[in-house]
């Protein structure tokens, strides 16, 4: 079965060698194109098995198809930087990097359950209901959060944490930061992307500041953050360490440190292992770790080492995350312990 691919590259260049990369191991290439030069109403049109957005710059209008492609049940890989010159020593690294990830979203999309399948239930879609005694509490939103919790992504993860986002109510007493391995030239536009129909406010992270309820905070991929003993932000000049950036493991461990029995981790589809080596100590901490399942991932390596390790407590789809978390605060902060379901 041939692979069908759409390119979406701001530059002639860009175009040029992600055509060469693809076309090598036999892809069909169905559309190559500048993102300004398509109109987002023809996107859901174009029959293909995973759209390759490479952009060197973001603009409102870039960032607007990037938003419609969240709203195909087809698996989107964006942010992997510019491709190296074709003779450059690097360019094979690249090449085989990206060819790599294509083939993890595709053999798991292949598999007895689409990857995507959450996307094709509307239900699946509905936003929660504020339960009744979570309403009832002193309002916390634009307060700093009882509880942080990391949500940490890799390959297929803003698609997760985006339906993660749109279902889950506003008004919990809980804020959130958010992990993702992604080219830096997204960053800016990464909140816009999985926030768009959430009623969550997702921002980028602000050295000294806190991390209030109602709110998801996108870490740097450049510098490393942890906390001040007052659980505000602290942005560091340093970059973080490991092979990737940002480093979940380092997120998740000084993010723990902090605030232990007051944190939890959730991890969403990626590739690696990234946050396997610190979940143990998260756990000891007392920080709750999930994991989404591996049927509802784009890909399921990084979920799925944390799991195997034994350090997880609960598995489900990005939705059954969400009600997993709205049990949690009933319990933890209501007199009222029943369950959602």
């Amino acid at each position: 079965m041939t692979v069908r691919v759409a390119v979406l590259a701001d530059t002639s260049l860009q175009r040029h060698l992600l055509q060469q990369a693809l076309s090598a191991p036999g892809y069909s290439i169905e559309l190559n194109s500048d993102p300004q030069q398509v109109k987002v109403e023809e996107i859901a049109s174009y029959q293909v098995d995973v759209w390759l957005v490479n952009l060197l710059q973001t603009d409102d209008e870039k960032c607007q198809v990037l938003e419609h492609l969240y709203e195909t049940d087809t698996p989107v890989l964006f942010g992997e930087g510019q491709a190296p010159e074709r003779h450059s020593e690097d360019y094979p690294r690249w090449e085989r990097s990206l060819l790599s990830k294509i083939d993890q979203l595709l053999q798991t999309k292949a598999g007895p359950i689409n990857a995507q399948a959450s996307h094709a239930d509307s239900a699946s879609q509905e936003r929660l209901s504020l339960p009744e005694s979570l309403a009832k509490l002193t309002s916390s939103t634009g307060k700093p959060a009882r509880e942080v919790w990391l949500l940490a992504a890799s390959l297929g993860g803003p698609n997760a944490v985006k339906e993660f986002l749109d279902v889950l109510p506003s008004g919990l007493p809980v804020g959130f930061i958010y992990a993702q391995h992604i080219d830096a030239s997204f960053e800016e536009k990464l909140p816009q992307a999985v926030g768009r129909h959430s009623e969550w406010r997702v921002r980028l992270a602000q050295h000294c500041e806190a991390v209030y309820s109602g709110e998801v905070v996108v870490v740097p991929v450049q510098n490393e953050l942890n906390f001040t003993e007052a659980g505000t932000i602290n942005i560091l000049d340093s970059p973080w360490t490991g092979a990737y950036s940002p480093s979940i493991d380092q997120v998740m461990l000084n993010l723990t440190q902090r605030f232990a029995q007051r944190s939890g981790v959730i991890v969403f589809s990626g590739m690696g292992e990234d946050g396997s080596r610190a979940s143990a100590y998260a756990k000891k901490q007392g920080a709750i770790i999930w994991v989404q399942s591996a049927e509802s991932c784009a890909c399921p390596s990084m979920p799925d080492s944390i799991r195997k390790a034994g350090h997880s407590s609960y598995s489900s789809t990005p939705r059954g995350l969400a009600m997993a978390m709205l049990n949690h605060l009933i319990q933890r902060y209501t007199a009222n312990s029943m369950r959602i379901s």
